[in-house]
């Protein structure tokens, strides 16, 4: 298979109709690193939103079980769309996070901006740190899978396409972007999360380029000095020296569809397993099948 195959493929097809047939084929084969930063990204993003951290502050999930939250977060994505948004999986996990979200009382715009940041987040981090920009066919089927989401969390007022959600994300960070002692205590909670990725020497330099990575509005919004100018062009050129090297690279094959592991569930999971612990009861319509990739694998 050709480098470029799979985006002739994806240029014949219609957003509108197969949507969900390209988002697999741009998690799982095209960019499901490049996707998983963007999302990670999309977390700290949500951060500068006073109202948002102090929320996340108060539970304290991120300084008690950060990589299990973080974990969860991709999770949930996983299994609503594993086997199809509306298959009875799909609509099971999202009752699941529907429970843990009703606890809370949480804005709409809320809802609205963090759905934004998973749609905008992977295709500008993409379109600069991927081996290619993204096509307009994946780009409108991030936005779709993105309102289909919504729609099974009760989200309204969505977009209804990319522009409007890029539009949406821009004004409300001019608006609601300002410094806050919370921001700073999740985000940082968090950056400890993704240091520990890497062995101890590293992790500093880790999160320093983390932060070089960020744009200047966020770093302030987070209480976060920006990194001096050369650290923020040598992480910007790693990246981009990764981008030319995977480029010359095979395509990755049918049968190697990219496998998430978390690290918080080394042994599989189930859709049960994820949340916090007060929300680990059965869903209301249990599924016929719970088991895992990995269990079933």
């Amino acid at each position: 298979m050709g480098r470029y195959t799979r985006l002739r493929r994806i240029r014949t097809m219609d957003p509108r109709q197969d949507h969900e047939k390209i988002f697999v084929l741009l998690t799982r084969y095209e960019f499901p690193w490049d996707y998983l930063q963007g999302v990670s990204t999309a977390f700290l993003r949500d951060y500068g939103v006073p109202r948002i951290s102090r929320l996340l502050d108060r539970t304290q999930e991120f300084e008690r079980a950060g990589q299990r939250r973080y974990d969860d977060t991709l999770l949930f994505a996983h299994e609503m769309v594993r086997d199809g948004l509306d298959s009875p999986r799909g609509r099971a996990t999202a009752r699941h996070l529907n429970r843990i979200h009703g606890r809370y009382r949480i804005p709409n715009e809320d809802y609205l901006y963090v759905l934004a940041t998973t749609v905008v987040g992977p295709k500008r981090w993409i379109d600069r740190y991927g081996w290619r920009p993204l096509s307009w066919q994946e780009t409108e089927s991030l936005a779709l899978v993105g309102r289909r989401l919504g729609t099974m969390m009760g989200i309204t007022g969505m977009p209804a396409d990319y522009a409007g959600f890029e539009r949406l994300l821009d004004s409300y960070e001019r608006e609601m972007f300002a410094p806050d002692p919370a921001n700073r205590r999740v985000a940082a909670a968090t950056l400890r999360v993704m240091a520990a990725w890497y062995p101890r020497p590293l992790r500093p330099l880790a999160v320093r380029f983390t932060l070089a990575l960020l744009d200047e509005p966020l770093l302030a919004a987070l209480g976060f000095e920006p990194q001096p100018a050369w650290l923020r062009t040598a992480a910007h050129r790693v990246l981009r020296a990764r981008a030319a090297l995977v480029r010359l690279m095979p395509a990755r094959p049918g049968w190697w569809a990219y496998r998430h592991r978390p690290r918080s569930y080394p042994f599989g999971w189930t859709l049960d397993d994820l949340g916090p612990h007060w929300a680990h009861g059965r869903p209301t319509e249990p599924l016929a099948d719970e088991t895992s990739p990995l269990e079933k694998r």
